[in-house]
């Protein structure tokens, strides 16, 4: 056997590097001299084994703060790209969101871009003008899904057959929406005539009321209508069976209030079926479920499992029905007992954004005052914390507030 002996060569006193070997690396050093590149790396580089501790040779630390040198077994790999910005950020990574390409369509003749996946209302909302942005809706909430049950907010679509919910119907690319032709215009005030002439409407959001003036609903045309149920009659009809009206009259949801609890009231009088309390109950904010629609037809209603009083029922009392509620269907048992009064007073009522106390979830808070007295908490639909939803302490907590 050969025995492959290193050159006795001595290194050069300046670099600390001898001459290539007769395996083509670079011969080690005699001793007494500096490992290779220690020189290079006295300058910050830290070397394994040259009097200095770290990590093992090419791992990254968060301390790096020299620059990589060319050479020697330095902690920074010299080949690895530059650290980026978003990695010296303490909090980590800046996050950019979904990148969506923008779709083009006409609103009215005049063109517009949406990001993709938007709605017709949201293209109305942002890129429409005061007319467009306006558009009439009941069903439809800024932090819930789109639930498409009302059709208040219908338009008309160059090549489909009927008219098309805003709220639901996704943009698409060359699409041409009016949204306030004839045809439009009559079929949104037949849903508010229709809506109007079997619910109460008057306690219905302002912008309903100014809805229903602007578009001319008269439901007086249907005629006087029929003599409410009593308690729980609507409640114990078969679903589906459906009785021969008598043309003189027109068929209301009229029933006696449901006072079952201390904390709210459900006058389903005034109920329209729009499904925001049911989707707010479920999917879209608590996950309780513990209201759905029952029945069928002019007989569907909104009830808890087993028609159970809500005592009775799943229901954690979070008041996120009461929130979203258009029609005042749903309210506090405060407002109700000052309705009954007469002494309910919005035009002195006062709003004060606060931050809920109970826990550190740090939820706003809109506290509605009259007369000195917190009569209503809610929560801007527009917060990142709430959403619009609380929990029953911050709706109905505040109480203690008062107990001076």
């Amino acid at each position: 056997m050969t025995e492959t002996r290193r050159s006795e060569t001595p290194a050069d006193p300046v670099s600390g590097k001898g001459p290539a070997g007769d395996g083509g690396g670079s011969a080690g050093p005699p001793d007494g001299q500096p490992l290779d590149g220690a020189s290079e790396a006295a300058e910050g580089a830290a070397v394994p084994g040259a009097g200095t501790s770290g990590p093992p040779p090419g791992e990254r630390t968060d301390g790096d703060t020299h620059p990589a040198t060319p050479v020697g077994p330095t902690v920074i790999d010299p080949v690895a790209p530059a650290r980026g910005p978003e990695e010296r950020l303490s909090t980590g990574a800046v996050m950019l969101g979904t990148i969506r390409r923008r779709v083009s369509l006409s609103l009215d003749g005049r063109e517009v871009r949406v990001p993709e996946g938007a709605t017709i209302l949201d293209a109305l909302h942002d890129e429409g003008t005061p007319a467009q942005a306006d558009t009439p809706t009941i069903c439809w909430a800024p932090n819930m899904d789109p639930i498409n049950a009302c059709r208040v907010c219908v338009v008309e679509v160059e090549g489909s057959r009927t008219l098309v919910p805003s709220c639901a119907r996704k943009c698409e690319d060359g699409m041409e929406v009016k949204t306030d032709t004839e045809k439009v215009r009559h079929s949104r005030r037949m849903v508010l005539e229709l809506l109007g002439s079997s619910v109460a409407m008057d306690r219905a959001s302002s912008d309903v009321q100014r809805w229903m003036t602007d578009y001319g609903v008269d439901t007086a045309r249907y005629g006087p209508p029929a003599a409410p149920a009593a308690a729980g009659e609507r409640d114990r009809r078969h679903p589906g069976h459906h009785h021969a009206p008598d043309g003189a009259t027109a068929a209301t949801v009229h029933q006696p209030v449901k006072v079952d609890n201390d904390l709210y009231v459900r006058d389903y009088s005034r109920c329209v079926l729009c499904y925001k309390c049911v989707n707010a109950c479920g999917s879209d904010a608590q996950f309780t479920f513990a209201i759905t629609a029952a029945g069928r037809g002019f007989d569907a209603r909104i009830a808890t499992e087993y028609d159970v009083t809500l005592p009775d029922s799943a229901c954690v009392y979070c008041g996120n029905c009461i929130g979203v509620c258009p029609t005042g269907a749903l309210i506090s048992r405060s407002e109700y007992e000052l309705r009954e009064a007469g002494e309910w007073h919005p035009e002195e009522e006062t709003v004060t954004t606060t931050i809920c106390s109970f826990c550190g979830v740090g939820c706003n808070l809109e506290l509605h005052v009259q007369e000195n007295q917190i009569v209503n908490v809610t929560s801007p639909a527009d917060h990142s914390v709430t959403h619009g939803h609380l929990c029953i302490k911050g709706r109905f907590g505040f109480q203690h507030v008062q107990n001076l």
